[in-house]
């Protein structure tokens, strides 16, 4: 099956909302700690290596970066929680992360990234309150469970399942071994509403410098 999200392309940066698009375009957003491996969890997922800059420095990315795809477009929200961030630079984060989540009515449902080894963090949970005052659907990637054996990582996955109970669904993900890729593809093809045997072309093109 073709991979709708190949023909993802950089749209633009925005620091406040009034720059994001003024339409009725359905958004995902991807949002998760500094350095869980939200980067690298969007270029898989788009099978494109530089969509999404993965930067060496955690806590780096302080604008909300809108990616065009089919039927729809996905938005890369700050990294929260790195510590070595000025508070100021954070406090405005959190202010622009809240106000996305609060008002952006073209938000459709929330890819929410976590490190299998820490899961469910103060923020993540911050993160799963707005989203479910909000009423959206929010799914769980547990980055990185090449790092754990199957045995563990299948722990994880049940505990935070578990603990989440019904406001969010939760699977293994890994950027190195693809490992839950179609899984978490389909999914999105399903919540923007793709059909499976549709053709694409390329969308974005981008409006603005990436920060």
């Amino acid at each position: 099956m073709l991979n709708p999200f190949a023909q993802a392309g950089f749209i633009l940066s925005c620091a406040r909302l009034d720059q994001l698009p003024a339409d009725a375009l359905p958004e995902i957003a991807f949002a998760g700690r500094s350095n869980a491996g939200k980067s690298s969890a969007l270029n898989l997922i788009c099978g494109q290596k530089q969509l999404a800059r993965v930067s060496k420095t955690p806590g780096r990315t302080q604008l909300i970066n809108l990616f065009g795809v089919p039927g729809g477009r996905f938005a890369d929200l700050p990294g929260y929680g790195y510590a070595e961030v000025p508070e100021q630079v954070r406090r405005d984060w959190g202010k622009l992360i809240g106000r996305y989540l609060e008002d952006r009515q073209n938000l459709v449902g929330v890819v929410l990234i976590m490190d299998i080894r820490h899961p469910l963090g103060d923020h993540d949970r911050q993160m799963l309150a707005w989203a479910d005052h909000r009423g959206l659907r929010v799914h769980v990637l547990l980055t990185k469970a090449d790092k754990l054996g199957f045995g563990a990582a299948k722990g994880t996955l049940l505990k935070v399942q578990k603990e989440l109970g019904g406001s969010a669904t939760v699977q293994l993900f890994s950027s190195e071994n693809r490992a839950g890729l179609p899984e978490a593809q389909k999914l999105l093809r399903e919540w923007l509403g793709i059909e499976e045997d549709a053709t694409f072309a390329k969308v974005g093109g981008g409006l603005g410098d990436r920060s």
